[in-house]
């Protein structure tokens, strides 16, 4: 368990207090000049974060005129804590080392004293005080400034970490939006289709009724899921390749199944990448389902084939042969084909026929992928 540092006045009259009992131990009441100075240097502590530089140079003529040096260290230690400029520091440090060396008054110096072994050893300590306050000090500040960088990588890495959760939200919201569209809507369309071919078609009063009914239902079913597939197109993100299930071997259970009369012509391998596979199958599909849609009773083929270096998937049908049922429909089944065709390098063209159907064609390169 870490010990809280206590709060900064306090530490600061702590300071003050063991300054005044140095000086009360160092230097003697009846010398008032010396101490002035010594009391000086001892409140001069109070200024020593606000004002470094200056609590030190209050200090320093203690350290000329009596034994009290407690203040001159403690500013520089501070100087040093807080500054970053090191020629200033290493003056400060000799300034120090050079009054705690030389006698006091400087008129008694003598030069042949300056020689003595006794003044080397004196010199080497006065330099040694100087400068051990000063590598504390810058030893405390770089501690400081690590700390800090520490808790800055730690919060840019949970910032990191954020994003990538909502990356990873946002990639599943726009697979479960194309997902819903392909598939969901997909069979609630063929529910809608088909109860209105039969409310059309049946003679019976209560099968009719009941196929309007299920047709209303599905026609709101498709209109809330529209909604709720717009809601997740604009939370996702950036277009990403997804991994839905079906492939080419589940194409022509998916003709069989569309309601059409619709005829499957292809010759593909099976070891095409799984991403071509797919985008094949969404691509029949939301074809087959528009079919349903905006050409009640006509006729679709749909052709797959291999050539020049590209997969070729052509859906056509003929015109319709009664009026299509309005359905709701954001428009995003087409844009969604374009989005996968394009991150796979193809690209997708549809349009109407000289008969009155429609055609849609997909071409895909794999010999880049094979």
């Amino acid at each position: 368990m870490s010990l809280r540092r206590p709060p900064a006045p306090l530490l600061d009259a702590t300071l003050v207090l063991v300054a005044l009992a140095d000086v009360w131990a160092n230097v003697d009441i009846g010398q008032r000049a010396a101490m002035a100075c010594a009391l000086l240097a001892a409140f001069a502590l109070a200024l020593r974060r606000r004002l470094p530089l200056t609590a030190f140079v209050l200090t320093l003529p203690t350290a000329l005129v009596t034994d009290a040096v407690f203040a001159t260290l403690a500013a520089l230690y501070t100087l040093s804590s807080l500054s970053r400029h090191r020629v200033l520091l290493a003056g400060c440090a000799l300034a120090y080392a050079i009054i705690d060396f030389l006698p006091w008054p400087w008129s008694a110096l003598r030069a042949a004293e300056l020689a003595g072994t006794h003044n080397l050893v004196h010199l080497i300590y006065a330099v040694a005080t100087a400068a051990a306050p000063v590598f504390l000090g810058q030893l405390v500040q770089a501690q400081r400034e690590l700390s800090l960088r520490l808790t800055e990588i730690t919060e840019a890495r949970e910032h990191e970490r954020l994003l990538t959760a909502q990356s990873v939200l946002a990639k599943e919201r726009a697979q479960l939006a194309r997902e819903m569209h392909d598939v969901v809507s997909h069979q609630v369309s063929l529910i809608a289709v088909q109860s209105g071919a039969l409310q059309v078609s049946s003679r019976d009063a209560d099968t009719r009724k009941a196929a309007a009914t299920i047709r209303l239902l599905s026609v709101q079913t498709l209109d809330e899921l529209r909604h709720m597939v717009s809601v997740l197109r604009a939370s996702g993100s950036r277009p990403c390749e997804l991994t839905p299930q079906p492939s080419l071997a589940d194409l022509q259970r998916l003709v069989d199944g569309s309601g059409l009369e619709a005829h499957l012509d292809t010759d593909l391998p099976e070891d095409l990448p799984p991403t071509i596979q797919r985008a094949v199958y969404r691509t029949v599909q939301e074809a087959l389902t528009n079919v349903r849609k905006h050409a009640p009773g006509a006729a679709a083929t749909i052709r797959i084939h291999h050539m020049d270096g590209a997969i070729r998937t052509t859906i056509t049908n003929t015109a319709p042969t009664r009026s299509a049922i309005p359905l709701p429909s954001a428009h995003h089944g087409l844009a969604g084909l374009r989005q996968r065709a394009g991150l796979l390098g193809g690209t997708i063209t549809s349009g109407p026929t000289d008969d009155g159907g429609y055609e849609l064609h997909l071409a895909l390169p794999i010999d880049q992928d094979r």
